[in-house]
């Protein structure tokens, strides 16, 4: 039977010298990091993706010249009456719009929800094993430096 990618990439880590282990634990304290730090900037991607699906799904209930306000700002409003709630001018990044009817927009972020948590799982899933990793690599690092220790004094 073939060996599968996580198989191709096992290595004994008690064949390993210090400064390699101590390289390992290093590396995967970053990769941790910078996949937390992914993972925090995915969550509120997808809650901005959300949050802009159901405002669409609100809009799209008022009828023509219903009277609001209009966030220019987090803490910014100006009142504005509703022209056409079908048309939308929905901004995809990078400075691009498209217009788009209300249920084309509710799709397209309800799409991008589901992108999102699709890429927030995977990432979950490397962020589980790096972190069932780190001990590993610790334990073997701090073993083998006991070990080194210990032998230091009777060689000399």
């Amino acid at each position: 039977m073939a060996a599968g990618p996580q198989e191709s990439q096992l290595v004994d880590l008690t064949s390993l010298p210090i400064p390699a282990l101590a390289q390992m634990q290093q590396q995967l304290d970053q990769e941790l990091e910078l996949l937390s730090n992914s993972m925090s900037s995915l969550k509120i991607v997808q809650q901005k993706f959300e949050e802009s699906r159901e405002s669409i799904a609100r809009v799209a209930k008022h009828a023509t010249d219903t009277e609001m306000l209009l966030p220019l700002t987090s803490s910014l409003y100006v009142p504005a009456k509703l022209k056409n709630t079908n048309s939308l001018l929905l901004d995809i990044g990078t400075g691009f719009y498209v217009e788009a009817t209300s249920d084309k927009a509710e799709d397209y972020f309800k799409r991008r929800v589901e992108k999102v948590t699709k890429q927030m799982k995977q990432i979950q899933d490397t962020l589980i094993e790096k972190s069932r990793l780190r001990p590993l690599v610790l334990e073997v690092l701090q073993m083998k430096v006991q070990a080194q220790s210990g032998q230091a004094p009777s060689s000399s």
